[in-house]
């Protein structure tokens, strides 16, 4: 990073000037470099996430065969989603990232298609950062327990652990840019090193492993059935790869604080997909391989709240082996949960900025030392915090809140991803790429990333399991997700509209070199 009393390089200058460009002014400070940036994607999407706290629904749902081949399949679909981001990241390296070019490409209604995608975006981003965390709360009680054998973990035990993760996520980011950096760069190699231990202790260890067939098993625990229930199945169990594959946007949101944004910014996007998509593929052979007793036995024991991949470490290797590997995954789930309190907090700023956010004012503001959004970090975090509360209500020891918080973070980033690719299309020569592009095969790409979005937000809303034995049973992201967006667009048909005009230019050049000066001064600006 640059030192403060130095001129800035040229990369800054351009940067500072394409940011000029888009209307806004140089706030946040840019001390990122590629790596670091590829590193904020590379640690959300996380395999030793998503991947192992969802792995007991692609095993239920489709079984190893939705595991192995449908990796592979929603992997090839996101990579499109992801070149289509990265392409329209090139054109508009700036923190508010989707809504705003939301509102540059659309033609008409500018303001409307910007108040949606960012709606659609903060919403997601609130969600996974929530089922990151929860995911990891149940992790740490399930760890006490296997070193206390009086200690039971319960809803109450896991919401506490919740509570006590995001408070240290939200002090975490509200340091410099510069450790927020630093841990996105241990966080990319722990999650290198981590998996690497991972897959070769599960196949190198275990006295017995799963043969090379079962991995085209098919498996149908939902309790459906009927002609088409294994096919519904397999379509329910994609939803353990598309959890996964999800946060890249990070990349877009801290292009305000990287440098060579234009060209470093979609390169990390596409970088983090397809090397989660290798990786993972690597650690759901060793773990499908690994376990022990196969897909009913281990459905039942994951079904009884265990968590789904400890159980296999556990299983798989007895002793220090289990907890160790269990430990690694944690610490990975940490670096994930804060990597996306990062991004969500980026978005919250970026979006207040233009005043989509109530109490913009005081989510807009910086830290004036760091130069970091500190109200809009807590902001992230409170709201996480909240959308976990449901999670006290749990039927027969398994949260059907985290389901439902996966499917809502799931859908809820991926229909933001999928409205300014839709916008670009429309767009057509029309659209000035920027020096990252897809050349000819824009449309092409384009066009099947807005089809995958459509299928997976029908899918992802579906029931996954039958019966019903309560009401609570039923997966109700689907009409909470609505209830929500319903609220959103009323909002801005009968207020925002009059007011929110999308993405606010914040002045000429000389407005914008006088936000810049007072930033430098440690002085922040009333109104900016």
């Amino acid at each position: 990073m640059a030192d403060n009393n130095q001129p800035p390089s040229d990369v800054e200058l351009s940067d500072t000037e394409r940011l000029h460009q888009l209307g806004y002014a140089q706030e946040l400070k840019r001390g990122m470099g590629s790596f670091s940036n590829f590193a904020v994607s590379f640690s959300i999407i996380s395999i030793l996430t998503g991947g192992i706290t969802t792995y007991y629904l692609g095993m239920d749902a489709g079984g190893p065969f939705v595991i192995t081949i449908g990796w592979f399949i929603v992997g090839a679909l996101t990579l499109c989603v992801g070149l289509g981001m990265a392409e329209i990241t090139s054109a508009y390296p700036t923190a508010g990232g989707l809504y705003y070019w939301s509102a540059r490409l659309a033609k008409k209604n500018k303001a409307a298609w910007s108040w949606a995608c960012g709606w659609f975006n903060l919403v997601g981003q609130v969600a996974v950062t929530a089922s990151i965390d929860y995911g990891l709360a149940t992790y740490v009680g399930f760890l006490v327990s296997l070193y206390s054998s009086s200690f039971h973990t319960n809803v109450r035990w896991t919401l506490f652990f919740y509570a006590v993760i995001l408070v240290a996520h939200g002090t975490l980011n509200t340091f410099r840019v510069r450790l927020v950096g630093m841990l996105a760069d241990v966080s990319a190699w722990w999650h290198f090193a981590g998996t690497a231990v991972i897959v070769l202790a599960l196949l190198l260890i275990p006295s017995h492993h799963q043969s090379v067939s079962f991995l085209f098993h098919h498996e149908n625990l939902t309790g459906w059935t009927g002609p088409f229930a294994g096919v519904y199945a397999f379509s329910i169990g994609l939803l353990l790869a598309q959890y996964t594959l999800t946060g890249y946007d990070a990349s877009a949101h801290m292009t305000e604080e990287t440098h060579g944004a234009a060209t470093e910014g979609p390169k990390s996007i596409v970088r983090a997909i397809y090397i989660s998509i290798i990786a993972g593929f690597i650690l759901n052979l060793a773990m499908t391989l690994a376990l022990q007793g196969g897909a009913k036995n281990y459905a039942a024991v994951a079904l009884n709240g265990a968590p789904a991949g400890g159980v296999i470490f556990i299983q798989a290797l007895t002793g220090a082996g289990g907890k160790l590997l269990v430990i690694i995954s944690m610490v990975a789930m940490f670096f994930c949960g804060l990597a996306s309190v990062t991004a969500n907090s980026r978005m919250i700023y970026a979006f207040s900025r233009d005043g989509a956010v109530p109490g913009h004012r005081l989510w807009h503001r910086l830290h004036p030392e760091t130069r970091t959004p500190v109200n809009a970090v807590w902001l992230a975090v409170v709201g996480a915090f909240i959308l976990g509360l449901p999670s006290l209500y749990q039927v027969g020891g398994s949260s059907v809140a985290f389901f439902a918080i996966v499917s809502i973070g799931t859908v809820g980033l991926y229909v933001a991803y999928a409205i300014p690719i839709f916008l670009r299309l429309r767009a057509g020569k029309s659209f000035v790429p920027g020096p990252w592009n897809l050349g000819k095969w824009s449309p092409i790409i384009g066009t099947i990333a807005v089809v995958w979005v459509v299928i997976i937000t029908i899918l992802f809303f579906a029931p996954a399991f039958y019966p019903w034995t309560t009401a609570v049973d039923i997966n109700w992201s689907g009409p909470v997700f609505v209830l929500v967006m319903a609220i959103v667009f009323i909002w801005y048909g009968v207020s925002a509209r009059k007011w929110f005009t999308g993405p606010k230019m914040q002045g000429g050049e000389a407005a914008l070199e006088e936000i810049e000066e007072e930033y430098a001064e440690g002085i922040i600006p009333d109104e900016v």
